[in-house]
């Protein structure tokens, strides 16, 4: 949008490690997309990518569940260098973007590790193999962030959130995608500058289980729930008018609340001129 200078601040839970590198899904994903070569019918990785590094792993015994592209091979490659030489994680994702060209500011939420950890009827298990070993099979029972308690949102992060004109809280899963971000960045948030955008519609998720994840530990799915969680850091709850009648319910709450269409079928450019347009 012109005028409007973004920064991104990304989660890095999901981040894990494969064959000695560091894969950051959702930084990567940000990138790949602001830079037009996000493999969206994938979900993941850069389109049109090759998968001949993978294929030779196999060859070699090697259990090739997560699969990385060429191509995104080369982004964690050259992250691993950056961060051999002695640079921070924000460090790496700068350079990134200096490389694919992207002008938006992309940051990790920490350079520290933090990782999501899943406790299931199968065990304990990391974000990566919970999503794309098991595809989710065993039942959930908890959710747990491993190294939240010593980790330190950046500098950088800490000064973008405190200079920002609006804070928005995307229509990401909440228990997953937004809850590591908030717990390094709850302190730092204005209410009244805060805006988020529910992440359910008519009862449904439209991307992702954040509707089953919710179903199995609590609140319940609804816009209504999101907002309670939401309600200490953001003054400002976008609903989706297929929902219009949980207005009231959603003001109860304390909140200014922005009813329009939510579900980015342009790439989100109306949603965002109606977020941008009322605050």
């Amino acid at each position: 949008m012109p005028d409007v200078e973004l920064t991104v601040v990304a989660n890095t839970a999901d981040d894990d490690e494969f064959w000695g590198l560091l894969v950051c899904p959702d930084i990567d994903a940000v990138i790949y997309r602001l830079a037009g070569v996000f493999n969206t019918d994938a979900g993941y990785g850069v389109k049109g990518d090759t998968f001949h590094v993978l294929e030779g792993l196999s060859e070699v015994g090697e259990d090739v569940w997560f699969r990385i592209g060429d191509r995104d091979f080369a982004t964690h490659l050259l992250r691993a260098e950056v961060l051999r030489r002695g640079g921070t994680l924000t460090e790496a994702t700068h350079e990134l973007c200096k490389r694919f060209q992207v002008t938006t500011r992309v940051l990790p939420m920490t350079d520290d590790c933090v990782r999501t950890r899943f406790a299931t009827e199968g065990g304990e298990l990391s974000f990566q193999e919970y999503f794309v070993r098991e595809r989710l099979k065993p039942r959930l029972l908890g959710i747990d962030f491993a190294g939240m308690a010593s980790a330190r949102r950046s500098s950088e992060a800490s000064a973008v959130l405190r200079e920002a004109d609006v804070v928005i809280i995307g229509p990401s899963n909440p228990l997953i995608s937004i809850a590591p971000i908030l717990g390094l960045t709850r302190d730092v948030l204005v209410r009244e500058r805060t805006v988020a955008v529910t992440p359910i519609v008519r009862g449904v998720a439209l991307k992702g289980p954040t509707v089953e994840m919710m179903r199995a530990l609590g609140p319940a799915p609804n816009p209504v729930e999101v907002a309670r969680l939401y309600r200490d850091v953001a003054g400002t709850f976008v609903l989706d008018h297929r929902d219009r009648e949980l207005t009231g319910a959603i003001e109860k709450l304390g909140y200014r609340t922005l009813v329009c269409d939510t579900v980015m079928r342009d790439g989100g450019v109306a949603l965002a001129l109606a977020v941008l347009g009322h605050v």
